[in-house]
């Protein structure tokens, strides 16, 4: 499939909640202004949250007011069309060049789906012929470097691993500086994810990013959060704590296709404004993929 109908059937539990919604309120009557209170809870039902299910509304009612809505098939459009808007600054695909090695650091709490995300990344940049390296720099869950050996085998690229419990910016320094030996194009580096809240957690990404940058100038180029959409608002404050702490330049989102809270997308464009670069619609490896603002929006509505 292509990105449209993955991402189609990956909204379809949001898409499903947003139409019943509005469709109940409006189909074949007259659009009246209390309709605009069902798009709002319909919305905020979606996890879009307060603050910019407002700012889509008003802009709906605004449009409604000058007669540019009539029916509930404008609804829609006009809907898919402020969407879109608000999607569109955040589309940017993770080019993952200007540096060789690239680094990449994944954060993200236990259970998001971070360490099969890198898998999936690394497929990416495989099938484009780049030559990736893992660093297993999450010591401290079981199974968690184990995990990741499993994928790197079945990818067939290398991985820097210590033992359980290690010093993860020493794992991390080590990867690097082995993908700087070997010359590979690309190294991403599996970290902990114990409760963002955790002070102790976020002084390790902060140790890791001034380890990795004394043996690779620049490093990491993408600091890249992975955030599950089951989550929804929760997810939000997971990126904004990251954010604050170590700078979150990208995100991916997972596990789009289990939930109906899809609309959680919208406030880390309109408050967060932090890129989107990958999303996960299932759990074979080609289902990550890159971002699309304009079919996102449209797989939202129809």
């Amino acid at each position: 499939m292509g990105f449209f109908d993955k991402i189609k059937n990956g909204l379809t539990k949001t898409r499903d909640q947003l139409k019943t919604k509005i469709e109940w309120m409006v189909a074949g009557k007259p659009i009246e202004e209390d309709a605009f209170d069902e798009i709002e809870e319909a919305l905020i039902l979606a996890d879009a949250g307060l603050e910019t299910t407002e700012l889509l509304v008003d802009a709906l009612k605004d449009k409604w007011k000058r007669g540019s809505i009539r029916t509930t098939e404008d609804i829609r459009t006009s809907m898919k069309e402020e969407v879109e808007r608000l999607l569109t600054p955040i589309e940017a695909p993770l080019t993952a060049n200007g540096s060789k090695p690239f680094v990449i650091l994944t954060l993200g709490v236990n259970g998001v789906g971070k360490t099969t995300t890198i898998a999936k990344m690394a497929g990416i940049y495989i099938k484009d012929g780049r030559k990736v390296l893992l660093g297993a720099c999450d010591t401290f869950r079981a199974a968690a470097i184990e995990q990741l050996d499993v994928w790197a085998k079945r990818l067939n690229v290398e991985m820097v691993r210590h033992a359980d419990g290690s010093d993860p910016a020493a794992v991390a320094f080590d990867a690097v500086k082995a993908a700087t030996s070997r010359s590979a194009d690309i190294v991403i580096l599996d970290t902990a994810g114990r409760l963002h809240t955790k002070a102790n957690l976020i002084e390790e990404m902060k140790k890791i990013r001034r380890v990795i940058a004394k043996e690779v100038p620049g490093a990491p180029h993408e600091v890249l959060l992975v955030v599950d959409a089951t989550n929804g608002q929760n997810a939000i404050a997971q990126a904004k704590t990251f954010n604050e702490a170590v700078g979150v330049t990208g995100i991916v989102i997972t596990k789009l296709d289990g939930t109906a809270k899809g609309g959680f997308i919208l406030p880390i464009a309109h408050l967060l404004k932090i890129p989107v670069r990958y999303v996960g619609v299932g759990e074979q490896l080609d289902d990550l993929i890159p971002f699309n603002a304009k079919e996102f929006a449209k797989a939202m509505f129809e």
